[in-house]
């Protein structure tokens, strides 16, 4: 099992602070309430005239997405220490995926701010035109879109990856990996849909990410009785 010290954090204020950071995550609400309500899809005309009409939306959302992406890497951070214990390979490995797909995330995130800040500057409608600058506020929220699809099939890794190491632990419910592990796969198979079977219809894969859920859960009702595991004991001298 390796060590009982990591160095770093305890497995009791790891499982904490990725606990609270899972529960503190406001991404649910700026995916499926702010976002649906300012972007239409399929009317851009439509869009710009929300963003016009809602600018303290469009920035909480904005902001509730960057701080998402933030609390993932302290999510990542967290968790690396918590299943260290198990294999300090794999655990930084999963923490790389989490931190890359953060990065890309974010990366994403500045098209939606360059979008804003086109429409609140009104040198630019006067440059490009209604018609070009609505053509351009709609590349740019089509290529967060892109960015943020592309970059949760890592988060999906992650998940897969920290799933596995649950399953191996022995103070972590298994069915917990089990669980993460087919969120992990849902959510490839969601951001796949639209380029590789787009006929497809991929609603069901929606109950598969409850695998987070019930992993919050346990983290913040739990993961204060997390113990440290045994060391390893150092074979006799010869």
């Amino acid at each position: 099992m390796g060590n009982a010290s990591t160095n770093g954090l305890t497995l009791r204020t790891a499982a904490i602070i990725a606990g609270l950071a899972y529960l503190l995550d406001p991404v649910s609400y700026a995916e499926f309430t702010l976002y649906p309500k300012l972007v239409v899809g399929g009317n851009i005309e439509q869009t710009v005239a929300n963003i016009a009409a809602h600018h303290n939306t469009f920035v909480t959302m904005l902001f509730f997405y960057f701080i998402n992406f933030i609390e993932d890497v302290v999510m990542a951070w967290a968790l690396y220490y918590l299943l260290a214990p198990v294999n300090r390979a794999v655990s930084a490995l999963a923490a790389l995926f989490q931190v890359v797909y953060a990065a890309i995330a974010i990366a994403g995130l500045l098209n939606l701010a360059t979008a804003y800040n086109m429409l609140i500057q009104p040198q630019y409608l006067a440059s490009f035109g209604a018609g070009p600058l609505h053509a351009q506020i709609n590349l740019l929220i089509h290529t967060f879109r892109i960015y943020y699809s592309l970059s949760l099939i890592l988060f999906a890794i992650h998940l897969i990856l920290i799933g596995a190491l649950i399953v191996r632990a022995k103070y972590i419910p298994w069915w917990l990996g089990a669980a993460l592990v087919i969120d992990g796969c849902g959510w490839i198979l969601t951001e796949l849909q639209p380029y590789f079977y787009p006929a497809v219809n991929v609603d069901a894969l929606f109950y598969t990410f409850f695998g987070e859920l019930l992993f919050m859960l346990w983290l913040l009702i739990m993961g204060w009785r997390v113990k440290q595991p045994a060391p390893a004991l150092d074979p006799a001298p010869a």
